[in-house]
């Protein structure tokens, strides 16, 4: 199954590239995300930015989350709890843009996304980030109902944690 998400940014890319390879942002960020979509016990277990953001960085974020929002039918494939992990690989900003390599893996179950990632410059000075790339699952008979749940946690996520960086960049100095 296909998934693109696009998100904006009401600010410039240098601006939006600075806080996505900021450790504190990802940490909060995902802290933030893991609370709205999983209050009754999602954690975060790793949140690290390795790079620089002018030479390229790579994010890495591992949560925890529960499984009642899985449909009942497939949640005996997953158990109890998930554990997520996402990495973007950010290459060095080129003009106007900004583009990396996405993969989410959802251990214990079998769910991968990999795609590609990019930051373009808006002409009204804000940024757009899109996210492309493919949702697989490999369960039997039950293949496209994990590829919907999953792209639509993914999406959410996406949207969440989008969310918490436009509040981030309204509270900047």
């Amino acid at each position: 199954m296909h998934l693109t998400v696009d998100l904006t940014y009401p600010a410039g890319l240098d601006d939006v590239s600075a806080m996505l390879a900021d450790e504190r942002f990802v940490r909060w960020r995902t802290e933030q995300t893991v609370r709205a979509g999983a209050p009754d016990g999602g954690t975060v277990e790793q949140a690290d930015v390795t790079g620089s953001v002018e030479g390229g960085f790579t994010v890495v974020v591992r949560r925890t989350l529960p499984t009642d929002q899985i449909p009942a039918q497939v949640r005996s494939f997953v158990g109890n709890t998930l554990e997520v992990r996402q990495a973007e690989a950010w290459e060095s900003q080129d003009g106007g843009r900004r583009v990396g390599t996405l993969s989410v893996e959802i251990l214990g179950a079998p769910v991968r996304i990999t795609g590609t990632v990019r930051l373009e410059q808006l002409p009204d000075g804000g940024t757009r980030q899109t996210y492309d790339g493919d949702v697989r699952a490999t369960v039997p008979l039950f293949g496209t109902v994990v590829e919907d749940a999953a792209a639509r946690a993914v999406r959410t996520t996406l949207e969440a944690e989008a969310a918490a960086g436009r509040t981030w960049l309204a509270q900047r100095p």
